[in-house]
C-alpha cells in the first residue's frame, strides 16, 4: 500500500473491527477518531478529541484535525495534518524534537485535566500511546 493523500470521514457510534484504508472514523459519542496510518504501514491510529489533544473541524463536507498527527510510537513515525480531507505530509522529526513535543503535550494534558478535575492528576506517559483511548482513561482511574 502506498502513501495516501486523502481521507474520507465516516461518522460512527462504534469503530468497526476491520478498518478500511483511507477512512477516518469519527465517534462523537466517544470523542475519538480512528484511522489506519496513511503511510501504508497499517497501524491503527486513535486520536482523542478534546481541547488538550486534538480538535476536529467539520464543515458539513470535509474534516480537519489540529494539531498535526505524529505517530512517534510506531516504527513508521509518520507525521501529517488532515486538512479538509487532504493529508498534508510533514518532515520527519529528530528524536530530540519528538521528546520536546512529548514534554509539551504532557504539560498541556496535565493543565487541561487539572482544570477539569480541580486537582492534580497523573497523566500516562507516551510509551503506551498506541493503546486505545478507553484503556488510557481506565488507567487514569486506577491510579
Amino acid at each position: 500500500m502506498s502513501r495516501l493523500d486523502v481521507v474520507r470521514p465516516e461518522f460512527v457510534e462504534y469503530v468497526p473491527t476491520e478498518l478500511e484504508e483511507g477512512v477516518l472514523y469519527i465517534s462523537i459519542r466517544y470523542s475519538t477518531t480512528v484511522h489506519k496510518c496513511p503511510c501504508g504501514c497499517g497501524s491503527k491510529i486513535t486520536l482523542p478529541i478534546n481541547p488538550a489533544q486534538w480538535r476536529l473541524m467539520f464543515d458539513g463536507e470535509t474534516v480537519s484535525l489540529w494539531p498535526s498527527v505524529g505517530n512517534w510510537s510506531y516504527p513508521c513515525q509518520s507525521h501529517y495534518w488532515i486538512e479538509q480531507n487532504r493529508i498534508e505530509w510533514a518532515a520527519r522529526w529528530s528524536p530530540e524534537k519528538i521528546a520536546q513535543n512529548r514534554t509539551r503535550d504532557r504539560s498541556t494534558r496535565e493543565r487541561y485535566l487539572k482544570s477539569r478535575c480541580g486537582s492534580s492528576v497523573a497523566v500516562p506517559n507516551d510509551r503506551g500511546s498506541h493503546r486505545g483511548v478507553l484503556d488510557r482513561i481506565r488507567g487514569l482511574f486506577r491510579r
